[in-house]
Order: C-alpha cells, then sequence, then structure tokens
C-alpha cells in the first residue's frame, strides 16, 4: 500500500474572464453580433478572456504530513485547496487522494443555508461516510467546542460569519478526516477562538492525520506544518522546510517591507463599513523603512476610512517575529480615556499610530498584523502579516560582544556595579 496520501500531477485550472457580463443587451443586439461574426461568436463569448489561476503544479503528501501552502493573494492558494477537495474540476493534470477529505474553505462552502446547525452536522458526517452512531459520539464535543450551543437548531443562514467559521472548523476537526484541507482558518473569530483552533490543528497533527494548510500567518504555519510549498501566480516556486520557505516567502519581496497597501478587490466585503488603506513602519524621521535602528524609535501607523460610524471600535497590532514567537499585541483604545473619547467612531478618514521606544527590540526580522475589531462582536478586517521589517542592532548594548543576545527584546538597563 503506498505511503502517499495526495499525489497531485502537473494540476492546471483555466477560467474566463467575461469583460462585458454586466451590459445588458436585446436580443436584437445578440442576433445583429452573431450574424456578424458567426465564427468570433461561437469560438470567443462576448467580452470573454481566459487566464491560467494554476499551472503546472506538481508534488506529493505522505501520510500524516502537515504541509503549509503559503503565496500572496492570488497566487492560486484557494484554487489548489478546492481541487483536491473536489469543489471544482481541474482544466488539466490529476490529483489522486487517498482516504476521506474534511475541507474547511471560505465561510459558506459545505453547510446547507435553510438546514439549522445540528443538521448541517450529520450531513457532513454523512458526506464522509460516516455512520449515524458515529456521528452521536463526536455530537457534543463538536457543540462544546464551537461554542454556539443556544443556536444549534437554528438555520445557519441566520449565523454570523464568525458563528459559522466556529461550527465549520468543529465539523472540519472533529469528524476524523484522514485528510483535513484548511484555507485561512484564523481569518474569522476572535484571539481566543484562534487558540482553540491552532490548539486542536496541533492535536489532529499529532494523531497522524494528513493536514494541508493555507494561512497568511507565518507563525501558526511555522508552529504547525514541517514543509511548505509557495505559489507565486499560479505556479510552484518552492517546496522547503517550512522556517526555510517562511524566511524565503517573507525576504524575496512576496510580502513588501515597510508597506502595506490595499487594493479594493483585497478588502472582503464583510469589512465594510472599515476600509483599510496602508500600513507603515516609519523611522524616527518619519520615512517609510523596512529597516530600522534598534537603538531609534520607530513609529507604526495604520490608515484607514470609515463608510459610516461604528460603536466600540479598535484598531490594533500585532508584532511578532518571523519564527512566530508573539511580541506584544497592542490596540488604540487601550487607554480608557482614548476609549471613551471614540466610544463611537463617526464616518471619515483616520490613522491610528504608535511609538516603539528605542532600545526595546533585538536584532531580527518582524511581521506586523493588523486588526479591526468590536471586542467579541465583530471582527471587520484583519491582515496577520501586512508588513515585514528588520531591525538593526547597531548601537545597541553588549554589541562590542560578537555574540547573538537570546530574546525578542534587547533592552538597555540602567546597571550599577556597587563595591562593598
Amino acid at each position: 500500500m503506498s505511503n502517499l496520501a495526495i499525489n497531485v500531477r502537473d494540476i492546471g485550472k483555466q477560467y474566463h474572464i467575461f469583460s462585458e457580463v454586466n451590459r445588458y443587451q436585446t436580443l436584437r443586439e445578440k442576433l445583429s453580433e452573431s450574424l456578424k461574426s458567426p465564427l468570433k461568436a461561437l469560438l470567443h463569448p462576448t467580452g470573454s478572456d481566459t487566464f491560467w489561476a494554476l499551472r503546472n503544479i506538481s508534488f506529493d503528501v505522505e501520510r500524516g504530513m502537515v504541509l503549509g501552502v503559503i503565496g500572496k493573494n492570488g497566487a492560486g492558494k484557494s484554487t489548489l485547496l478546492k481541487i483536491l477537495s473536489r469543489v471544482v474540476e481541474p482544466t488539466e493534470g490529476r490529483a489522486e487522494i487517498s482516504g476521506r477529505v474534511g475541507s474547511l474553505l471560505e465561510v459558506g462552502t459545505g453547510f446547507h443555508p435553510e438546514l439549522s446547525g445540528r443538521e448541517n452536522v450529520y450531513l457532513n458526517g454523512a458526506i464522509l461516510g460516516m455512520r449515524r452512531s458515529e456521528i452521536d459520539r463526536k455530537f457534543d464535543e463538536i457543540v462544546a467546542f464551537s461554542e454556539i450551543e443556544q443556536f444549534i437548531d437554528t438555520p445557519v443562514k441566520r449565523y454570523s460569519s464568525g458563528m459559522y467559521m466556529r461550527l465549520a472548523f468543529a465539523v472540519s476537526a472533529h469528524l476524523e478526516p484522514e485528510i483535513l484541507i484548511v484555507d485561512e482558518v484564523l481569518a474569522v473569530g476572535d484571539a481566543e477562538f484562534q487558540r482553540k483552533c491552532l490548539g486542536k490543528m496541533s492535536d489532529v497533527a499529532g494523531e497522524g492525520r494528513t493536514v494541508l494548510f493555507v494561512s497568511h500567518n507565518m507563525s501558526a504555519v511555522t508552529r504547525l506544518t514541517k514543509e511548505c510549498i509557495i505559489l507565486e501566480h499560479g505556479k510552484m516556486t518552492m517546496r522547503a522546510p517550512s522556517d526555510e520557505a517562511v524566511d524565503y516567502y517573507l525576504s524575496h519581496g512576496y510580502e513588501k517591507g515597510g508597506e502595506r497597501s490595499w487594493a479594493s478587490e483585497e478588502i472582503p466585503s464583510d469589512a465594510h463599513p472599515f476600509k483599510p488603506i496602508a500600513m507603515r513602519v516609519l523611522n524616527a524621521k518619519g520615512q517609510v523603512v523596512d529597516s530600522v535602528r534598534s537603538v531609534e524609535p520607530l513609529t507604526l501607523e495604520m490608515e484607514y476610512s470609515l463608510d459610516s460610524a461604528i460603536t466600540g471600535l479598535r484598531v490594533g497590532v500585532y508584532l511578532v517575529t518571523v519564527r512566530g514567537d508573539y511580541v506584544f499585541t497592542s490596540f488604540d483604545t487601550d487607554d480608557p480615556e482614548q476609549f471613551s473619547k471614540y466610544a463611537e467612531r463617526r464616518a471619515g478618514h483616520y490613522i491610528s499610530r504608535c511609538t516603539i521606544p528605542a532600545d526595546l527590540l533585538n536584532e531580527g526580522r518582524y511581521t506586523l498584523g493588523v486588526n479591526a475589531s468590536v471586542f467579541r462582536i465583530k471582527r471587520y478586517f484583519q491582515d496577520a502579516n501586512a508588513v515585514v521589517f528588520n531591525v538593526n542592532p547597531t548601537g545597541a548594548p553588549g554589541m562590542h560582544w560578537v555574540e547573538p543576545r537570546q530574546g525578542v527584546t534587547r533592552p538597555r538597563l540602567d546597571w550599577q556595579i556597587v563595591e562593598k
């Protein structure tokens, strides 16, 4: 029996782009166009073009391996997972999968909106080929993990995106598929539930099940996966151990250092009315930089706009090393007076800005994430890997010794030596 859980060979997926789908045509116009250019109308539908979302993708995944899939937005990660989950068919190539597959793709995939949470749990179990008695044994554990007991008999079309994702992850992780495919599980849900998800995924990996994990959270990728593949413009550019792959990804311009701007197509629809514009790292002179000196202060700023007022909004940052160690989390309304002043943030254009003092960060490479949310009510926007920057230790305490200092901080402490 082969030890391969997934075997992918030369997978490709082509899509059609229709440039005029929004323009209404009368029957007369369509007939006239067809008569003028019958061959064009047959071979090239109106306004259509094609592009390859994936091309020439080949890799193997052994049983029990946790493989990460990383890349920028539009690189083809979700398309690859949809093909492996049999949601879409490839245009070319083949994929052989050995074992039951449980998939957690974007919110909305896998559940029937008219059915209740309870009914969807049993439906998903049946799709996986499980007997009712098996699902019965797991049901209470699934509901407890999702923390939505009160709404388990409510149609899921009435769930918030966070509730939906909680139940979807609980179902995918607890119904024990041999292969678990997870696409950006940390994109929805509060920080506490994210920790639960990561813990459960660690348990799943420890049980010897095969996992494919897509995320922009590089710290989660390095913690959970053994190897990663990097996708760029639909092609696989690298496969390597996770630490090596993440370092390559962050250091080869896949994520621009110093500043991150969001195009309108990159902003999810449920972020409304919050609209991210840019996040920046500024040096002591106010310049956008991707490398700062540890002996100088640096400024982090998040620029955004609100199309309408939000009550209780907080905009914050997560600072993480590229190895996955959290340095700190901070929000712009952590101060009670600031929280009261901006209890309701009116529609308008804003910049939330904070300063990291000199002599705090140790040398190394850091990633900066952003979170805009109302505590325990709604997350409007999150990008866990928005900005990448380096800290240069020149002039830092102890630099006269050529040795690496352990830890993520390198404070200049006020030492005294007293001789008695």
